[in-house]
């Protein structure tokens, strides 16, 4: 276990298999077993639970998880890998290899992950506990972790190394650069801390950034709080399209198909919030506030459609005998 976490092991080993670490596929192998136990640790498994993990690699990282948790699903996107872990993991029962890309589209996992999650959570019973354990590809880790929280279950954990640059995006506070709608969308549902900061010195190829690890628990009450969490989190992403102008202006064009101008001063008053105010500078509390005056002025707002059954005539005569009483009613 410990040598396969070196360079020198994993590039013979790729070599002798003819493949090299793919770039496109966001490939940064982890080579300290340290760190790698320092993520296993820090998700404190147990065989009650089950493991998605994303971006198999070599597999190393998947038998220790195997190890210790009740199941393991792993998806991995190149089919050479996937055959390489195949024969690496031989022998772990508990562990289902997906071959494939783990998104469906940019903002949709691909169904059969949560699928194979679901199933093994049943086959352990009530008490399984769904986790995302990985060291995430750098140009999937935005939509995975973003997407996840809408999934049904939504992960109690995940514990993923991504670029520093994303886990600072992921607890910045409002008024700083790096903070945007996915700060606001997690830390509304979670609670994020970074557990280490990692120097690229630790990854083979030796990547241009620097990463972190990182450990998000989410909160089932507070995603159970949000009425409609998919329109929730598409006002979010629109209200963040143009950060720096003024809320009026940023609120009239995410509703724009929604609500007229009238409507959304009104919102804005009956809020308290300044027209002049810019939407980077709100809370996570304020902006979900906001959202949901949104929505429920949109519902308000919306025409009230009753669908035509068809008639006879006994029936329209009963509807004019009603419209004809209806004052003295």
């Amino acid at each position: 276990m410990a040598e396969r976490q070196t360079g020198r092991f994993l590039a013979n080993r790729l070599a002798a298999a003819g493949l090299k670490p793919q770039h496109h596929f966001g490939q940064n192998f982890l080579i300290d077993l340290n760190l790698v136990e320092l993520i296993v640790r820090t998700a404190g498994l147990s065989k009650t639970d089950v493991v998605l993990e994303i971006g198999t690699g070599a597999g190393s990282m998947t038998r220790l998880l195997a190890e210790q948790a009740g199941a393991v699903i792993s998806a991995e996107i190149d089919q050479h890998l996937f055959a390489l872990a195949t024969a690496e993991l031989e022998g772990c029962d508990n562990v289902e290899l997906i071959l494939g890309d783990a998104l469906k589209s940019k903002h949709t996992l691909k169904p059969e992950l949560m699928d194979a999650v679901r199933r093994k959570m049943t086959d352990i019973g009530p008490q399984a506990r769904f986790l995302l354990v990985a060291n995430l590809p750098y140009n999937v880790a935005t939509p995975i972790i973003s997407n996840l929280l809408h999934e049904t279950p939504m992960p109690a954990m995940m514990v993923v190394t991504i670029q520093k640059e994303l886990a600072d995006r992921l607890v910045a506070a409002p008024a700083t650069k790096d903070y945007g709608a996915l700060s606001v969308w997690v830390q509304t549902i979670c609670r994020s801390e970074t557990v280490r900061v990692l120097q690229p010195s630790v990854f083979w190829p030796r990547p241009n950034v620097q990463s972190a690890i990182v450990r998000i628990d989410t909160d089932p009450a507070k995603r159970a709080a949000i009425p409609e969490p998919k329109a929730f989190h598409e006002t979010l992403r629109a209200l963040f399209f143009h950060r720096r102008k003024f809320l009026r202006s940023v609120v009239i064009s995410a509703m724009k198909e929604q609500l007229d101008k009238a409507n959304v001063d009104r919102v804005l008053q009956q809020l308290g919030f300044d027209s002049q105010a810019r939407v980077e500078e709100l809370s996570p509390t304020e902006i979900s506030r906001l959202i949901e005056g949104l929505r429920l002025a949109t519902a308000a707002s919306a025409p009230v459609y009753r669908p035509v059954a068809e008639t006879t005539d006994a029936d329209n005569e009963e509807s004019r005998d009603t419209e004809s009483g209806g004052a003295d009613s």
